[in-house]
């Protein structure tokens, strides 16, 4: 990148100095001006002031070295499958280790707040009347009967699926706790089979470490959303798998009909796990564009369209449920948020959510827009798409706040970008954001 003056402009630098001065604002100036943004109680992040140690401190500490030192050498040199074991591996440890910074509370206290699912799924004895009574409930004016905030603030699919886990003896917030990071260290994977399938396993190799070793983890094992993450990835992954055997199937022979359906039933159900999770639309295209064939699209949409349909018959209409959120999300906490604030806030908890360093590679995937080959382009569609969903969501003002926990679907598709960082800040890069996510955790 050059500017007009013709001098350089080290792009990864400015998308670095970009992240810092917006981590440091968002904490600094409710601070010093004592600007009330109404979260607790440490903004830009939905988080207390708690500096500390615990049990996963030094397992933390180590792998963040070890990782630091050789996961960008495993990454570019072990066998395909080799590495994706490594990485799952690598990714349920290191969230691991951060949840037990907290002991052994820290991977399911979270789970068992009253604002979070599993005390409802707990008591549901009857889902089709759930279903039916959905929406009436969402409502402030419903109270005593309204749902918790979570419930309320989501599709009836995210609440089912700790249904589920309740009616397979899983219901404590410990066992549900191990099984969303089971599931979240999978979204990894998912984002690597997706790159390598559209042709850049060099873009999947690179993007590696920093899928894993993200701060983003914090909030991966705690978090239903980490859960929405790993679906959204898994549906898209079977999205590319349509698209591209639809575009070489000559050589592939059979046909994308069977992928096409799967990735339209995923990508269905994330939609009815989470509302803000239809901008996954912008995602898609990318990934039919990159793929080189459209045809899997109609086929998709309408097993999506048969999954909302689904919960239809059943009494949820998903368009209703958004606009009854609407109203208590406007009547309750967001009014309280000033957009003066939040609309800059939310991107400086992005920051410290999916690291610095995932600006850096933003940066940096910018000012090569317009190079031709094949991991370039992988990247900028995939990278760009999520950062087009961020703007979105940020534009919307239904996320004010919380959006580390919130966007966490759309952060593994923001870090697919580091992969074109130059070697150098690869390296370094990984080194910061494992400092970040251990510093963040034991602050």
């Amino acid at each position: 990148m050059r500017a007009s003056t013709g001098r350089r402009v080290d792009a990864p630098r400015v998308g670095l100095l970009t992240a810092l001065v917006l981590m440091a604002a968002g904490v600094l100036v409710p601070l010093l001006t004592g600007w009330d943004v109404h979260v607790r109680w440490f903004p830009p992040l939905h988080a207390v002031w708690d500096p500390r140690v615990g049990v996963g401190t030094v397992p933390a500490v180590l792998i963040g070295v070890l990782a630091s030192t050789y996961a960008g050498r495993i990454a570019e040199t072990a066998r395909w499958r080799t590495l994706l074991l490594t990485t799952y591996v690598a990714g349920l440890t290191w969230l691991f280790a951060l949840a037990l910074v907290d002991g052994p509370g820290g991977i399911g206290n979270v789970l068992n707040h009253d604002y979070e699912y599993l005390q409802t799924a707990r008591i549901v004895t009857d889902i089709p009347a759930m279903l039916e009574e959905y929406t009436s409930r969402i409502s402030f004016d419903a109270r005593p009967d309204n749902w918790p905030v979570h419930l309320a603030g989501h599709p009836p699919g995210a609440v089912l699926f700790f249904i589920g886990l309740v009616r397979l003896g899983l219901g404590s917030g410990l066992a549900a706790g191990l099984v969303v990071t089971l599931v979240a260290a999978s979204t990894a994977i998912a984002v690597m089979t997706t790159l390598r399938t559209l042709g850049s396993e060099t873009v999947a190799r690179r993007s590696a470490p920093f899928l894993v070793f993200t701060p983003a983890a914090i909030w991966m094992c705690v978090s239903a959303d980490a859960v929405f993450a790993a679906v959204a990835a898994w549906g898209m992954c079977a999205l590319a798998v349509a698209s591209v055997r639809d575009a070489n199937r000559q050589a592939h022979g059979g046909t994308s009909i069977g992928w096409s359906v799967l990735a339209g039933v995923v990508l269905g159900y994330a939609v009815m796990m989470s509302y803000g999770l239809a901008l996954l639309g912008l995602l898609a295209l990318a990934i039919l564009i990159v793929g080189g064939s459209w045809k899997p699209l109609g086929t998709a949409v309408a097993a999506a369209c048969a999954v909302v349909g689904l919960f239809a018959l059943f009494g949820f209409y998903w368009w209703e449920g958004l606009d009854e959120l609407r109203g208590r999300y406007w009547a309750g906490v967001a009014r309280n948020r000033p957009p003066e604030y939040w609309m800059w806030g939310n991107l400086a908890a992005l920051a410290l959510c999916a690291g610095p360093f995932c600006y850096a590679g933003l940066a940096q995937l910018a000012s090569r827009v317009r190079e031709q080959s094949r991991d370039v382009q992988v990247a900028l569609w995939t990278a760009g798409a999520g950062a087009a969903m961020v703007l979105l969501a940020n534009i919307s003002q239904l996320s004010r706040a919380e959006v580390e926990r919130i966007w966490l679907p759309f952060v593994p598709w923001l870090l697919v970008s580091c992969a074109v960082l130059p070697e150098r800040w690869r390296r370094w890069g990984l080194a910061g954001q494992v400092v970040a996510a251990l510093v963040i955790q034991h602050l």
